[in-house]
Formats: structure tokens, C-alpha cells, sequence
């Protein structure tokens, strides 16, 4: 036989009813199991810094039939005023009345106050007259309810996304929700007047079972660069939308990703994840595709000439124009890539693949171009590819698809294939989420994961680095040329398809990766209709990629090239006294007998040489700021660094002789700093 639990008006008052009769007692008392929201699980960033979290806030209400007589007479004076000074919508006199009109009337469950409170306010209201009672003796009810927040606020909002009431939304927050939702239970409710459902307390509920933790491959530090410097492009150039990722070489992993939008007012919001749901035409950043079935299929030399005339040729009668007035002239293949000229692209490919175009496309498709990445966040569009079999391809279709027109892509696709190339021709699937967690126990890793094998000949991929870092030392983008480290890539500036006609309004973008010797990072910028004097992938997104690249190489020691060791010391080099605490060096100077003295009284010190003797001169730790730990013991480092909220990492043994973050540098509690030792 099923049974059913009955509850009376008053709690505690339990009766086991036979299952028949259960329907037809809860329509009279008007009692349902309702769902319990489960909390959601946290959504962190590659440091353990929060980048969404659950927080607990509370719906306060009140059953003033259950306190006693007395209590509910001595207190309700104190808890009114109370209740008063907190919410500021109504005198303590309109409180008392309310809760004694309630008391009187027998309403078992009414609503204090609207407004949600804390976990704190909510200790503190347990303190307070009645409530202090409890559930049963005072009858305050603290209804939990779950707020999600963010505690970097709108960084990487997109991204980390969202998931409505109704179960719809984005990111991953929605392509994970299966994981971070958890296990709704289910509790016994009571409906009451004004169609309001009141807890009750029957002990035969189903307890909800937590969400699990997301660890994603973000860094917070480089996702503010990145977003920042889009913002203030797109600020600068009045543009209508804008995207960058950062990716690691090796791994996949998406170090940051922006997404921006303008609102028509001058102001910039994340409202679509273009990079992953935006299909468009990549313009010239396709020539590499050109190039590579080019350089595989043909004979063809990087050397070899070609007749780009004034910058314009006709198939069937339309035209093909360079962007350089007047036209390249006889260039070589290698120059015509450098200086992305549409005219060549057009006049290789229809020379090479006119007569078959399918062996064209299959490079597309080899690539991963014509079908989606198959990422780990939704909302992936799916590329547009016209075929040979399609009703709109024509002897037009090849020449403009050779310079990038013609066909969609999405700004992910494109920068997985310039990745591929830095990555040794290893092309590898993007990464947003590393694992996922109970606490500290790992439930499920996601590995790094390869999507094709090497996507072309070693000679021809030796070919392709040649091309992209002749772009930037020699063709459309020496502007970012730099003496630092070496940037490969390719600019872009495709028209942009309005109703069917090509309109002079551009997307712009650059994708490469640095440094170009030895490739860390790739990333990709596209920025949508600029207006004003720039209109081109070199000096619209260009500058947003060197802005990110130079702000990861200066935080990045091991991008830098060493300096050469000097092979004889100077005279007058103390090399094992270098930095740390005053007195400490100060007496191990005097044992050793070296002469030595200060000109600071502050705590921490660091080395310098007056003839044969050793001058302390003061090694300032300011608050919030990284402190320069170089020279130091690896004692004395991790003590100042982890004081002032940095995570340390190291490798070797000796004295510190590099840091990851450079000095003074602003400090994100929680970060991880790289110490070299030697």
C-alpha cells in the first residue's frame, strides 16, 4: 500500500494517509512537494581566482502564531523598531501593527519584507527579539535563496555566461549547467492566502544535491589586457563590434576572450560571443589556406614572379582590385602574400585549381573550415562553404574565395588554423574548461585534444612561417615590428555583405602569433566597421595584438632571451650577497670580514659595490605592489611574496634570479608568481 504524509495546520502534526486519498486531502489543505534548487557549482579561473559563485541571500518571514504570549508581548516593541531601522520602508509603529494584526488574525506565514538579506544581516537578525527564538519558538522563517555573482563583475561576461529561470541561456554556465545545476530536491509546501507557498518542516524531503565546480583555462590578468585594450580600440575607432582571443600554442587553452558590442551611445557591452557564434568572411587572413594548397599541389617557389599589373584584373567581367593604388606591379609569390594582393591570390588559384576546384576544397575541409570545431561551449555557428554542386557557384566562386570573399568562417576557426601552423603543423581543438571538480577531488580532466594530423608538408610549413613573419617585417604590417621578440601573422580587411551587395564598411582583423622563433601564444583581433582615417587590419587591430603581446611578454620571463653572462667578474663583485633582510646580511658581512655599510634603516636591503666594499641601499616593499625579490633566497622570497597574497612557484635551487612578475607591478590576490632559482 503507498502512504502520503498529511500535515496539519500546525507543524508537528503528522498523519500517514493511505495514497488514494492523498490527492484529493492535499487539494483540501493545499499542501505539494515542491522543487529545491540545488546550490550551483563555482566557475573558476587557471589561478582558483572565482569567476562565478553562488551566494546565499534570504527572504525573511515570520509565523507570529508560534511565539509565546510573552515573549511575542516584550519583544514585539524592540523587533518592530529593528525591523524598521534595517528595511526604511515603514515606521516601527506600521511593523508592530502588522505582525500583531497577523498574530491575531491566526496567518501562520506572512512576508516581513521583500528585500533579500545576507548571510551576515541574517546572524545578525537571529539576535534580535523573537526571532532570536528560533523556528519553532519564534516562528522566523530565513528562506534561502541562491544569487549568482561575479565577482570580476563584467569580465568575460559572455564567456562564463548565464542560465535564465526558464533553463535558456550561454556560455558555459549554460554548456555546462548539467554539471554546475547539480540535483534539485524536494520539500512539503503549504499554500497560504495570496497564493504564497510556506515551507513545512516534515522530514520527508529530498535533499538537493550540489553543482560541481568548473576550472577554466582563462587568466584573469590577461583576459582585463585583452579586454581593455579592445575596449579602447574600438572607443578610439567608434567601431560597431569587436573580438579577441588569446590562446596558448601547445595546449589550446583560451587565455582570454573579449566580445564587444556597441550600444549607439559610445559605450561598449558583451551581448554575443562573436568569436564563437559569428560567421564571416575571414578576408585575407584566408590567403594562408591559398598559400598552402598552393605550395602543396603546385611547383610553385616562393620565389617565382607574378604580373599584378595596376592592382586590378577581371574574371568574366568583374573586377579583382589590390588595395595599394596603382598596383604591385611584377612581384615575387612571396612578396604578393606579404603585401596581401588580392589580384595575385586570385590569378594563382584560378591558374592552379580552375579546372579543379574540389582539390581546392578539400584543403578547406582538411582544415577544419568547413565544419565546426566541436568546442566545449554552445552556440558554435556552423560555417558556409559554396561548392562546386551548389546552385550559386560560378567561375567567380574560386578567385574570390583565393583572397578570403565568398565563404563564412567563425573568428575561432581562423585563429585554430594560424595556431596550428605555430604549433609545428599540429592542429589542436580550443580549450575553455581544464577539469571539473568536488572540492578538491577532480571528477572528470579534459585533455589537450588533436584534430587532424599534421596539416601539411614540413617543407611547406617552414614555407608558411617564412610568409608570416615576412608580413610583419616586411608587408602590411611592419608597424608591428618590434626588436624585443617576433611576431608572425596576417592582416585582414574584408567589405562587409550588407542585403547581398558589398558595402564600404570593413572588418578588419589580425591573427598570428609570438614570438615567432619559438611560438607560446596565438591570438586573434577582429573589429567591425571602424570609423575615421583607418580602415585596415594593420592599424585598427594590429596595434590591440601588439598591445596584448608586449603586455604578456614583459609578464612573461621566459619569453625573454637571456643576456650573455659576462665570463669575467668585475673586481669588487660580492656574488653571494645580493638581497634580503638588513641585519641578517649585515652579520654575515661582519663574520666573513667584508666591509660593508648602509644608507637606509629599512628592513629589507639589496647589494651594491663601492670599491671592495658592499653599500646596503633599501629594497622598498610596497603595499599591493609586487616586491622585487631578485637575489634573494628562496626563504626570504616565498616569505615576502605569499605576505603580500601571491601563490609561489619555483624551479631550481640557490638565490632568486628571475621572477615571473616583474616588480612593482599591481597585485590580484590569489595570483602565481614563477621563481627561477640559480
Amino acid at each position: 500500500m503507498v502512504f502520503a504524509v498529511c500535515v496539519a495546520a500546525k507543524i508537528g502534526h503528522i498523519q500517514f494517509v493511505d495514497g488514494d486519498k492523498w490527492e484529493k486531502m492535499s487539494e483540501e489543505i493545499n499542501f505539494d512537494y515542491k522543487k529545491v534548487k540545488a546550490t550551483r557549482g563555482n566557475i573558476y579561473s587557471d589561478n582558483g581566482s572565482l569567476l562565478a559563485t553562488s551566494l546565499p541571500f534570504y527572504k525573511v518571514a515570520i509565523d507570529p502564531t508560534l511565539a509565546k504570549a510573552e515573549v511575542f508581548k516584550s519583544g514585539i516593541d524592540s523587533l518592530s523598531l529593528l525591523l524598521a531601522r534595517y528595511y526604511r520602508d515603514k515606521s516601527s509603529t506600521e511593523y508592530k501593527q502588522m505582525l500583531k494584526d497577523a498574530r491575531a488574525s491566526g496567518r501562520q506565514y506572512i512576508v516581513v519584507n521583500r528585500k533579500q538579506i545576507n548571510y551576515q544581516t541574517k546572524k545578525e537578525m537571529m539576535s534580535w527579539p523573537i526571532f532570536r527564538e528560533g523556528r519553532y519558538r519564534g516562528g522566523v522563517i530565513f528562506e534561502k535563496i541562491d544569487v549568482r555573482y561575479r565577482p570580476f563583475s563584467n569580465l568575460s561576461r559572455r564567456t562564463v555566461g548565464f542560465v535564465n529561470e526558464d533553463g535558456k541561456g550561454a556560455g558555459l554556465e549554460y554548456s555546462f549547467d548539467n554539471v554546475l545545476g547539480g540535483q534539485d530536491g524536494e520539500a512539503l509546501f503549504q499554500k497560504i492566502a495570496g497564493s504564497t507557498w510556506k515551507p513545512v518542516f516534515d522530514g520527508n524531503s529530498v535533499k538537493a544535491i550540489n553543482g560541481l565546480d568548473i576550472h577554466t583555462t582563462l587568466d584573469i590578468n590577461l583576459q582585463d589586457v585583452a579586454e581593455t585594450s579592445l575596449y579602447h580600440a574600438m572607443k578610439r575607432h567608434n567601431a560597431d563590434e569587436g573580438t579577441v582571443v588569446v590562446m596558448e600554442v601547445k595546449t589550446g587553452h583560451i587565455k582570454a576572450i573579449s566580445n564587444l558590442s556597441s550600444d549607439g551611445h559610445g559605450e561598449f557591452f558583451e551581448k554575443f560571443n562573436h568569436a564563437v557564434g559569428g560567421s564571416i568572411e575571414p578576408g585575407s587572413t584566408f590567403k594562408l589556406v591559398t598559400m598552402m594548397a598552393l605550395l602543396e599541389e603546385t611547383n610553385i617557389e616562393l620565389s617565382d614572379t607574378i604580373n599584378t599589373g595596376n592592382g586590378e584584373y577581371t574574371f568574366y567581367n568583374r573586377k579583382v582590385k589590390d588595395h595599394h593604388e596603382g598596383g604591385y606591379g611584377k612581384i615575387t609569390v612571396q612578396q604578393a602574400f606579404e603585401l596581401s594582393s588580392n589580384v595575385a591570390m586570385a590569378k594563382l588559384t584560378d591558374k592552379h585549381f580552375g579546372t579543379r576546384p574540389s582539390k581546392f576544397l578539400e584543403y578547406v575541409d582538411d582544415l577544419r573550415l568547413s565544419k565546426p570545431l566541436g568546442l566545449q561551449i554552445n552556440g558554435e555557428a556552423y560555417p558556409k562553404i559554396t561548392r562546386p554542386s551548389d546552385k550559386g557557384w560560378s567561375g567567380l566562386t574560386l578567385p574570390w574565395m583565393a583572397y578570403g570573399y565568398g565563404l563564412e568562417i567563425t573568428p575561432l576557426q581562423t585563429l585554430t588554423l594560424y595556431n596550428a601552423v605555430a604549433n609545428d603543423g599540429k592542429m589542436i581543438k580550443p580549450v575553455f574548461v581544464t577539469s571539473v571538480s568536488k572540492a578538491d577531488r577532480i571528477k572528470n580532466d579534459f585533455e589537450t585534444e588533436a584534430m587532424t594530423g599534421k596539416i601539411c608538408s614540413n617543407k611547406t610549413l617552414n614555407q608558411l612561417r617564412l610568409l608570416l613573419e615576412g608580413v610583419v617585417d616586411n608587408g602590411t604590417a611592419k608597424n608591428l615590428k618590434n626588436s624585443n621578440y617576433r611576431i608572425a601573422g596576417k592582416t585582414g580587411t574584408a567589405q562587409i555583405l550588407e542585403n547581398g551587395r558589398y558595402e564600404k564598411r570593413y572588418i578588419t582583423s589580425f591573427v598570428g602569433y609570438f614570438p615567432a622563433h619559438e611560438p607560446k601564444y596565438s591570438a586573434i583581433v577582429l573589429i567591425k566597421n571602424p570609423r575615421g582615417y583607418y580602415q585596415y587590419g594593420n592599424n585598427v587591430a594590429g596595434p590591440v595584438f601588439k598591445d596584448i603581446a608586449d603586455n604578456i611578454y614583459a609578464r612573461d620571463i621566459n619569453l625573454h632571451t637571456a643576456m650573455e653572462k659576462k665570463k669575467v667578474l668585475e673586481a669588487g663583485v660580492f656574488p653571494t650577497i645580493r638581497a634580503g633582510k638588513q641585519d641578517e646580511l649585515t652579520m654575515l658581512s661582519n663574520e666573513l670580514g667584508v666591509s660593508n655599510h648602509s644608507t637606509t634603516e629599512e628592513e629589507w636591503i639589496k647589494a651594491s659595490i663601492s670599491g671592495n666594499a658592499v653599500v646596503w641601499k633599501k629594497n622598498a616593499v610596497v603595499k599591493d605592489q609586487v616586491p622585487d625579490v631578485m637575489g634573494m633566497t628562496y626563504r626570504d622570497a616565498i616569505y615576502l611574496l605569499e605576505k603580500s597574497g601571491l601563490r609561489v612557484s619555483f624551479e631550481g635551487r640557490g638565490r632568486v634570479t628571475k621572477q615571473s612578475i616583474l616588480p612593482g607591478a599591481r597585485i590580484s590576490k590569489g595570483s602565481r608568481i614563477y621563481l627561477q632559482l640559480g
